[in-house]
């Protein structure tokens, strides 16, 4: 059974960092491009970062360029999301998804 999970979230400080996980389970992620999005309260789902099957190429949303990095480690299916500088508008549900797949999401809350 195909199943992507989250993890890595949690309250943090303005300024500090968080690493995100998505673990892949019941298939292979060396062959599939990886997605992270958010969503906030009230507001819809958004692209955060995105990195292709050889981890070759990335890309940011503009609102997160200089502050988070996507990784992965195939041999640990997993894709990982650092985030550095964070910001109280970065508060959001963090969700990786692979083709049509979501995971459950991880609460990332960003709170002085």
């Amino acid at each position: 059974q195909l199943e992507l999970v989250e993890s890595g979230g949690g309250l943090v400080q303005p300024g500090g960092s968080l690493r995100l996980s998505c673990a892949a389970s019941g298939f292979t992620l060396d062959y599939y491009a990886v997605a992270w999005f958010r969503q906030a309260p009230g507001k819809e789902r958004e692209g955060v970062s995105c990195i292709t099957s050889r981890g070759d190429s990335t890309n940011y949303a503009d609102s997160v360029k200089g502050r988070f990095t996507i990784s992965r480690d195939n041999a640990k299916n997993t894709v990982y999301l650092q985030m550095n500088s964070l910001k109280p508008e970065d508060t959001a549900v963090y969700y990786c998804r692979v083709g049509g797949d979501w995971g459950q999401g991880t609460q990332v809350t960003v709170s002085s």
